[in-house]
């Protein structure tokens, strides 16, 4: 396999992971720990 084949390759498995754990992050469990900074400051 050519090197700019897997270097592709892994810069794609990097966004795909870091992706899926903002999805995880923002609508799974630990989601319930953010707060709503529109929320807290009623106006």
């Amino acid at each position: 396999m050519e090197p700019a084949i897997a270097l592709n390759i892994s810069i794609a498995a990097v966004v795909v992971v870091i992706t899926a754990y903002a999805v995880y992050t923002a609508f799974g469990p630990p989601a319930k720990e953010l707060s709503d900074p529109f929320e807290d400051h009623e106006d």
